[in-house]
């Protein structure tokens, strides 16, 4: 699916959740230029763990992008931003409100310059507000937002989930804005300013346990991994291992009841109902673990699933992608990278229609850039000359990867110049 050929984003964002955004972008067809800050770059280039030098959490939401670096402190690189943002369609950048205004690349100065421009922000906790100012991370949204007082066990410590959910989710909140904004400006002819922040992402994602709180003022608290109103629904093991069962209804009960061979069950007034078996979970979970942990996980699957039964096996990342499902949806494409080789990446999951053939319709087409390696193409591409070039990389206003030779041509300009 390439429905953003001809779109134009210039990133300026760091970390997870801008390049998220803009790499999701990027998989659906736009132009991406990712302008690292020089000479470091971004600082996902120094998370591990490496692979071979190379960080795997920069890999895992840079692809599909041209990279560029400049020095954001030096004017004149400052200069060649503002000139790439010129013709730009989007500009993405997840600073501390109130930074790019400081750099003067704010809407009102962008938009005055290139009024067709979005500009995409996120930030931590809102553009403006008592605790607009306050730096934050995902761990830090995700406690504040609420979402950790949901997440873990009643008698154990709120829990972060597993993946930079508050990155991710604001970045495709983002992501969604933009793709809005751009509509939008098909039949206005103007850009605008859209944004969101990790807390308003992940407040957007308490869905019924907010609305819980909304409608009845209750306070939801942490069930581990038990369904807070629905029993038995949950993690349950098995001889290898933990697996899921959410039999949701009376007949599914009933079913599972007869498929375990316990037929006394239903009629245990512990369980006779929903609501009791609620109450009495921890002593159902035993009941039916005694069972459950005579198979492995997959066999219980299968079963469960031969009689109408929603069930599946958590998997651990390296059975995940050995999952003979996974690997029929296309989860995971290979990119040829410069110094890695054959680089497998988890893929934007969206498909077309539109897309015949063998093509699952995300194609990875680039490998994550090395720092600045395409800095002297793009700045050619926006109209720099050979010698404006040479100066701001001997300015250290730019940095090319691998180092930059002048043409023939412009050579002859610079025969006889002394520095």
């Amino acid at each position: 699916m390439q429905a953003l050929q001809g779109i134009k984003v210039v990133e300026l964002s760091r970390a997870l959740s801008g390049p998220f955004c803009s790499m999701v972008l990027a998989d659906l067809g736009a132009d991406v230029i990712k302008v690292e800050p020089g000479p470091d770059g971004d600082m996902s280039r120094t998370w591990g763990p490496f692979d071979r030098g190379v960080s795997t959490y920069y890999l895992s939401c840079n692809r599909n992008k041209r990279g560029v670096c400049i020095d954001f402190r030096n004017p004149e690189g400052l200069a060649a931003i503002h000139r790439l943002v010129d013709d730009a369609d989007v500009v993405i950048e997840n600073f501390k409100p109130g930074t790019i205004d400081s750099m003067g690349l704010g809407y009102d100065v962008l938009s005055a310059r290139n009024p067709r421009l979005v500009l995409g922000s996120i930030n931590a906790f809102g553009a403006d507000g008592p605790m607009s100012g306050w730096p934050g991370f995902d761990q830090i949204a995700q406690g504040y937002s609420g979402l950790m007082s949901l997440t873990g066990f009643a008698d154990g410590d709120p829990t972060r989930t597993g993946t930079a959910i508050g990155d991710l989710s604001s970045g495709m909140w983002l992501a969604m804005a933009i793709l809005s904004a751009l509509l939008e400006r098909e039949r206005t002819g103007r850009g605008q300013h859209v944004s969101t922040s990790l807390l308003a992402s992940l407040v957007g994602l308490l869905s019924v346990h907010g609305q819980r709180y909304l409608s009845l003022g209750d306070i939801p608290r942490r069930t581990g991994n038990a369904h807070s109103v629905i029993a038995p629904y949950g993690v349950f093991e098995t001889a290898d291992g933990p697996l899921n069962i959410a039999p949701i209804t009376s007949d599914m009960w009933l079913r599972l009841c007869q498929l375990l061979e316990l037929p006394a069950l239903p009629d245990d007034p512990r369980f006779a109902t929903n609501e009791a078996r609620v109450a009495h979970r921890d002593e159902l979970k035993a009941a039916l673990e005694a069972r459950l942990k005579t198979r492995g996980k997959r066999e219980w699957t299968e079963l469960f699933i031969g009689v109408g039964l929603p069930a599946g096996p958590i998997n651990t990342l390296d059975e995940v992608f050995a999952d003979p499902q996974v690997q029929h949806c296309r989860l995971v494409e290979t990119v040829e990278h410069p110094t890695l080789g054959a680089l497998r990446q988890v893929v934007t999951p969206v498909s077309s229609s539109a897309v015949t053939g063998d093509s699952p319709g995300h194609v990875s087409r680039h490998a994550p850039p090395g720092l600045g390696e395409h800095t002297v193409d793009v700045l050619r591409e926006t109209g720099f000359d050979e010698i404006s070039i040479e100066a701001l990389i001997a300015a250290k206003a730019v940095h090319q990867q691998g180092g930059y030779s002048l043409p023939e041509k412009a050579l002859e300009h610079t025969a006889g110049v002394t520095q």
